[in-house]
């Protein structure tokens, strides 16, 4: 069963929620799902650039009021 943990990064500058979002990636099994949130508008070509080289998947990204929601899937062991 797919697994989905969410990550709060709002009010961390770059690099801080790819970090965390890396963190969190290995805690969880393949198709596991990591959400995290950011204000950080970097974090919308920073963390779909690094997934894409670390072979993981974008889900989804949303821009919700003040913040940024983006989905992402893990793809690699």
């Amino acid at each position: 069963m797919k697994k989905r943990t969410k990550i709060d990064a709002r009010g961390a500058q770059c690099p801080g929620p790819l970090m965390e979002l890396i963190a969190g990636l290995r805690n969880l099994g393949k198709g596991d799902e990591v959400e995290i949130l950011s204000n950080d508008k970097g974090s919308l070509t920073d963390i779909p650039i690094w997934a894409k080289k670390a072979g993981h998947a974008i889900e989804k990204i949303e821009e919700i009021q003040d913040h940024y929601s983006i989905v992402v899937e893990k793809v690699k062991t």
